[in-house]
């Protein structure tokens, strides 16, 4: 099992398009064969930070998720709504093995 971590620097005035976004991906890796654990947004703190989770059985069935998610019109059009809106600054992914009792 793997769960992907994305730290998201995002416009905190285009908090709208990025809820609008973060949804659309919930869906979408739900679809494409992932567990999505949701998008965490800004509450107290930093306005301009927010970070997401979801899950694949293994790398390589990520992989096929993210290769699946170049030609996906549904994925197209939500990375066309980051791209139009700018409301992701950066972003930065990293992988985790989770530890359970």
């Amino acid at each position: 099992m793997i769960t992907v971590h994305l730290r998201y620097e995002i416009d905190p005035d285009k908090l709208d398009d990025f809820t609008e976004y973060g949804r659309a991906w919930i869906h979408l890796v739900n679809r494409l064969g992932g567990t999505h654990h949701g998008y965490f947004m800004p509450s107290e703190g930093d306005s301009d930070e927010a970070f997401a989770l979801f899950t694949f059985p293994s790398l390589a069935e990520y992989e096929i998720y993210r290769n699946a998610s170049k030609t996906d019109p549904e994925c197209q059009a939500a990375f066309e709504l980051a791209r139009t809106t700018g409301c992701i600054r950066r972003y930065e992914r990293r992988f985790l093995s989770p530890v359970f009792a």
